[in-house]
């Protein structure tokens, strides 16, 4: 079992930055991929970003590209997301989750945090 609690969301303007943490407890943090999420309403909940169980490889959706950072701190137990020049269409309520498989389908990521807001304004 893998515990996540999110942090860091808030109401920001246009062009401003947000740095996200997801702190883990439970069973080794280390062994599994991390991903980013992200879900407005009225919408699917989708990845923004994913990060392999080194911190190595990483991947991003291409409206975030440029934009955002992903990395992991495996001694913390900890995964940020710097999220730099944010746009309104940025808000959502953004989600950790934990997958053993790289590049996973949602439906493949087993744990999961409560979820953070972040609202964007123009």
């Amino acid at each position: 079992q893998v515990q996540l609690v999110e942090s860091g969301g808030g109401l920001v303007q246009a062009g401003d930055s947000l740095r996200l943490s997801c702190a883990a407890s439970g069973r080794i943090f280390s062994s599994y991929a991390m991903g980013w999420f992200r879900q407005a309403p009225g919408t699917e909940r989708d990845l923004v970003a994913a990060i392999s169980w080194s911190g190595g490889p990483t991947h991003y959706v291409d409206s975030v590209k440029g934009r955002f950072t992903v990395s992991r701190d495996n001694a913390k137990n900890t995964v940020y997301l710097q999220m730099n020049s944010l746009k309104p269409e940025d808000t959502a309520v953004y989600y950790c989750a934990a997958t053993p498989r790289w590049l996973a389908s949602r439906n493949e990521y087993h744990y999961w945090g409560q979820g953070t807001q972040v609202t964007v304004s123009s």
